[in-house]
């Protein structure tokens, strides 16, 4: 049993309480080749390392404003694009940078977004929450809780409307599924059958806020049921769980079936933000999730149990990873700022 820290009001002090553990999700394992495997790790290695990086900039004051870190939660997002096809797209909430890398989108064009400099996506005047590419098909990085959802589901209803056999993808988190319009979302999307699938990212804590102790169901992927929308539940931790389940529910959509629903059993390591302590849950909690469920390490093992790789050529990978964020993190450090003349463009007027 998990604990999590709260606040008493009337002593202001700290106290803990049990947080309920979700029950282990059950569901096939895709069978991974070697070439799959190595895909996957250096995938979320490079999310892995390019937070790691971005946490340090936020700490040296070269990133301001929110930054919301994706580590832990690497083998959702790396799984699912795994299982998409050319043309799908995807959507999410402002825990963005891991999705825009698994997009295929440019490490230095991200990092250099957070930084504020001109050779960002949004040429340095959306920062780490408001991304977007075209060209990978990736729609944003949204600050708004929840506000990806029903953009989302216009997204599908465009696919739907263009008879595109394609499907949209869209993220959003624990806290974002308690939020009104994502249930009239599920209705359109479901009186439409439209082409989406809804993935919830239940990494425990809506900010700060323990599932148990903010949402009186706990599982998410029933929250469509009302709405006749199948959903299940999935080890977010590993890889091959998630691409066997983005598989299925990719098929479902493509056969016209309309939309569906993936909670993804995950975790965070850092707090919601840089600016988080996350003295709301125990260190021997997070200590627990990296030793016994961090999906790189779970990569990793089998690729030596199997002997596919050594420990020197992982730490190659690991090494060549690490160059190319450190040359990211190179050119957004002395990349130009924005021209002044760019606060009057892309201005809604």
């Amino acid at each position: 049993m998990a604990v999590a820290r709260t606040r008493t009001a009337d002593q202001g002090v700290q106290d803990l309480r049990p947080v309920a553990e979700p029950a282990a999700p059950q569901g096939p394992i895709a069978e991974f080749s070697k070439e799959a495997e190595f895909q996957a790790l250096r995938q979320m290695l490079l999310i892995r390392r390019f937070e790691e990086k971005a946490g340090q900039m936020y700490g040296m004051g070269l990133i301001g404003g929110f930054c919301h870190l994706y580590i832990g939660q690497e083998a959702v997002v790396v799984g699912v694009k795994m299982a998409m096809a050319d043309g799908d797209q995807m959507i999410t909430g402002y825990r963005d940078h891991g999705h825009m890398l698994a997009c295929g989108m440019d490490p230095k064009g991200v990092m250099a977004e957070l930084t504020g400099r001109r050779g960002g996506y949004s040429k340095g005047k959306g920062g780490s929450m408001h991304m977007f590419s075209l060209e990978k098909n990736f729609f944003g990085g949204h600050g708004i809780v929840a506000a990806q959802v029903p953009l989302g589901t216009g997204i599908a209803f465009a696919n739907a409307y263009r008879s595109a056999n394609n499907v949209c993808l869209t993220f959003l988190g624990d806290g974002a599924a308690n939020q009104g319009q994502v249930y009239e979302s599920f209705n359109m999307a479901e009186l439409w059958k439209l082409p989406v699938v809804y993935i919830i990212e239940n990494n425990r804590y809506a900010m700060g806020t323990s599932v148990s102790r903010s949402s009186a169901t706990t599982d998410f992927s029933k929250r469509g049921s009302s709405f006749n929308i199948p959903g299940k539940q999935v080890d977010g931790m590993d890889v091959r769980a998630v691409k066997a389940a983005a598989d299925e529910a990719l098929a479902w959509c493509r056969a016209g079936k309309g939309p569906t629903i993936l909670e993804m059993m995950t975790y965070r390591y850092r707090g919601h933000s840089m600016s988080d302590p996350a003295k709301y849950r125990t260190k021997e909690e997070v200590d627990k999730m990296r030793t016994e469920h961090d999906p790189i390490e779970q990569v990793r093992k089998r690729l030596l149990n199997k002997k596919w790789a050594g420990e020197d050529e992982l730490k190659k990978i690991d090494a060549s990873v690490r160059a190319v964020v450190n040359e990211a993190a190179e050119f957004a450090t002395h990349d130009a700022e924005p021209d002044p003349s760019e606060l009057y463009t892309d201005v809604y007027r």
